[in-house]
C-alpha cells in the first residue's frame, strides 16, 4: 500500500509518495455566491523577502540557547534510515544527516553536492560519479563508491520493503538481482574510490538523482548484510549514521530530536554546535512568539503574515512550493469512466473564487499538474474555466439529465457523488462548501463522508470513494508526480486510469535527460491530460514561514525547503 503524507520542512529528494488530505469539512448550509462578504478580483501576493525591523526584540528563551537552533517539526515514525520510512517527517530528520550525491537546486536543476561531478554518455546509457575528495561519515569512516555500490543494491535486494523503486532507473542487471538470478548487479562499475560507473538498458532522466541519492555506510549498514534478509536494517533506525552537516544524538518521542554539529563534514564543521527538530504538540505560532522556535512554517494566509509582520524579531519569507493540490477521481467508479464526465465536473466548480476565498491571495488557481516554480510548467494550459453551462451539456451528453428533484439521474441512478475529507480542524471549510453549492446548480448530489485521516486512506485503498482531495509532496522532479498517471503505476490515488498516449508522453518526458526536450514532453502531456483528465487541479501552494533574526543562514526554497541551509546556518549577536 502506498503511504501518502505531507513534509513540512523539507523533503528527501527520492520520496515518491503522496501527502496528506488537505480538505475541511464544511457547514451543512453552502455559503451564498451572492454574499457581499465575497471577495472578487483578488491579486495573487507575490514571494517575497522581509527583514526583521527589530533584531533585538528577539525573546530571551531564544538569545539564551546560544549556538543551538531549534525548528518545529511534527512527530516523525521514528524510522531515521533513508529509503525506510513510511512517514515523511523521517524524511525531515533523514535530510540533516544524508545528503545526496546530486541535489537539487533552488530552480529545480541539479548539482554536485556529496559528488564532484558526474558525467553521462552521449546515449545516456553511461551515468559516472566522481566523489568528493576526503568524504568520511560522521563515525569517522571513509565514505567511498563501495558505499554507493553496496546502497543501490540493497534497493535492488528482493526483501526490500521500501517505496523507492529503483528499477526505474533501467540498470543493467538491476531485475536479474532483485529476480534471485544473480549475486551481484552487473551495470555497477567501482572504477576507483572516488568514481563509479551505472550502465542503464534504457535512458532515464530520473537515474542522475536516483543512483545519485543519499548514501548509507556499507561498514555500518551492511555488516549483517545478506541478500534477501533486510530485517536487520531496523536495528539501525534509532542509530543512524550519515555525512550531513550534523549527526543525530538523541531522541526522544513526543518531545525533540537532537543532532551536533559534524565535525567531519566535508565543508567543514557547521558554526552551530546544535540542531533540535522540536515535536512538542502546541501552537507553533506560539512557540514562535515566545522564542521557543526559531524557525517555523506557518499556513500561507493574511492573518498569519500580518502576525509574523507585527513581530519586530521575525525574518519572513513567503514563497511558492513546488506541490500543488486537487482532487482524485475514482476511475474505477462506472460514473467516471466517461472522460466527459470528468470534464464536466472540472467545469462546474469555480476554482477561482475557491482560491481567492480560501487564500486571500496566497495561492493561484493551478492549471497543469507542475508548479509554477518548475522548468516543466507553463502558462499556456487554459485549464478548465469555471462553464456550468458548458458542464451542463456534457453531462447531458453522457445520459446524465435533470430529474424532478433537480438531481440527474442515468437509469434510475441518480448522480450522487462522496466526497471523503478528514474530520474537522477548526479551519476553513470553503473547499466543501464550495464543491456543493457548484455541483447542486448543475444537478449533482454531493455527499460528505468525514473520517480520520488513517481511515481515509484505508477506504481509498479499497476504492470506496468517488472524490477525494491531496496535496502532493515537494517535486524535486515533475515526474514523481506526474508517474501516477501512468498505466503501470501501482499506486491507489489514480488507480483504473488509463491512456495510451498519456503513458507514451510519460515515457517519452523521462526518456532523455535534457531539460528544454522534456519540458517540450510535458506540454503535450498537459494537453492531453485536459482531453482525458484524472482529476481536478486546485491550487499552487505558497509557504509562509519566518526565522528568528538572531539565526542566519536560512533560505528555504519550493523544491528543499530547509535541507539545503543547514549547513550555513549560524547564530549572531542581536543584543542593542
Amino acid at each position: 500500500m502506498k503511504k501518502r503524507w505531507t513534509l513540512s520542512l523539507s523533503v528527501a529528494a527520492f520520496i515518491v509518495v503522496l501527502s496528506g488530505c488537505n480538505t475541511e469539512m464544511g457547514s451543512d448550509e453552502p455559503a451564498s455566491r451572492d454574499s457581499e462578504e465575497e471577495p472578487t478580483g483578488i491579486q495573487l501576493v507575490e514571494d517575497t523577502q522581509i527583514e526583521a525591523s527589530n533584531p533585538a526584540a528577539s525573546p530571551r528563551l531564544a538569545t539564551n540557547r546560544g549556538k543551538t537552533i531549534v525548528v518545529g517539526l511534527q512527530e516523525p515514525g521514528g524510522v531515521f534510515t533513508p529509503y525506510f520510512n513510511t512517514s515523511g517527517y523521517d524524511g525531515n530528520v533523514q535530510a540533516v544527516m544524508f545528503p545526496p550525491l546530486i541535489d537539487i537546486d533552488e530552480n529545480g536543476e541539479p548539482f554536485g553536492r556529496l559528488a564532484e561531478n558526474w558525467d553521462v554518455s552521449d546515449d545516456e546509457l553511461t551515468f559516472s560519479f566522481t566523489l568528493r575528495e576526503g568524504l568520511t561519515f560522521d563515525d569517522g569512516r571513509p565514505f567511498t563508491t563501495e558505499d554507493v555500490a553496496f546502497t543501490i543494491t540493497l534497493l535492488y535486494d528482493p526483501s526490500y520493503p521500501g517505496s523507492t523503486d529503483i528499477t526505474e532507473t533501467n540498470l543493467v542487471g538491476g531485475l536479474d538481482y532483485k529476480d534471485g538470478d544473480a549475486d551481484e548487479i552487473t551495470g555497477i562499475t567501482i572504477v576507483d574510490e572516488r568514481t563509479i560507473e551505472f550502465e542503464l538498458e534504457e535512458p532515464n532522466a530520473r537515474a542522475l538523482t536516483m543512483l545519485g541519492g543519499q548514501v548509507l555506510s556499507k561498514a555500518y549498514y551492511g555488516e549483517e548484510y545478506e541478500k534477501g534478509n533486510l530485517d536487520y536494517i531496523s536495528d539501525f533506525h534509532l542509530r543512524p549514521v550519515g555525512a550531513g552537516p550534523f549527526k543525530f544524538e538523541t531522541y526522544n518521542p513526543g518531545e525533540e530530536i537532537r543532532f551536533s554539529s559534524n565535525e567531519h563534514y566535508y565543508k567543514g564543521e557547521p558554526e552551530a554546535d546544535a540542531f533540535i527538530y522540536r515535536t512538542t504538540e502546541g501552537d507553533s505560532q506560539q512557540f514562535f512568539q515566545t522564542g521557543e522556535l526559531d524557525y517555523g512554517t506557518f499556513s500561507a494566509d493574511q492573518d498569519n503574515f500580518d502576525m509574523l509582520q507585527s513581530l519586530e524579531f521575525a525574518d519572513i519569507n513567503l514563497y511558492t512550493s513546488s506541490n500543488y493540490s486537487y482532487i482524485a477521481f475514482n476511475h474505477e467508479s462506472d460514473i467516471f469512466k466517461d472522460a466527459n464526465v470528468r470534464k464536466a465536473f472540472n467545469y462546474g466548480f469555480d476554482r477561482q473564487t475557491y482560491v481567492d476565498i480560501r487564500f486571500q491571495g496566497f495561492a493561484q488557481v493551478a492549471n497543469v499538474p507542475v508548479s509554477p516554480v518548475s522548468w516543466a510548467h507553463t502558462d499556456e494550459i487554459e485549464g478548465f474555466p469555471y462553464d456550468p453551462e458548458e458542464a451542463e451539456r456534457l453531462l447531458e451528453e453522457a445520459g446524465w439529465v435533470e430529474g424532478s428533484d433537480g438531481i440527474r439521474e442515468r437509469d434510475g441512478e441518480k448522480l450522487r457523488i462522496y466526497f471523503f475529507t478528514t474530520e474537522a480542524s477548526g479551519a476553513s471549510d470553503v473547499l466543501v462548501t464550495r464543491l456543493q453549492e457548484d455541483y447542486k446548480r448543475i444537478g449533482i448530489d454531493l455527499q460528505i463522508e468525514q473520517m480520520d485521516f488513517n481511515a481515509l486512506l484505508a477506504r481509498v485503498d479499497n476504492g470506496d470513494h468517488d472524490l477525494v482531495s491531496f496535496s502532493t509532496t515537494m517535486q524535486p522532479d515533475p515526474h514523481i508526480g506526474i508517474q501516477a498517471f501512468h498505466s503501470a503505476h501501482t499506486g491507489n490515488t489514480f488507480r483504473g486510469y488509463e491512456n495510451e498516449e498519456v503513458d507514451a508522453l510519460i515515457d517519452a518526458a523521462v526518456a532523455v535527460s535534457d531539460l528544454d526536450r522534456r519540458a517540450e514532453s510535458y506540454h503535450d502531456l498537459y494537453e492531453a491530460l485536459e482531453e482525458d483528465p484524472p482529476m481536478i487541479l486546485l491550487n499552487y501552494n505558497k509557504v509562509l514561514s519566518a526565522t528568528n533574526a538572531r539565526v542566519q543562514g536560512f533560505e528555504p526554497n519550493g523544491f528543499r525547503g530547509i535541507s539545503l541551509s543547514l549547513e550555513n546556518l549560524q547564530v549572531v549577536d542581536v543584543a542593542e
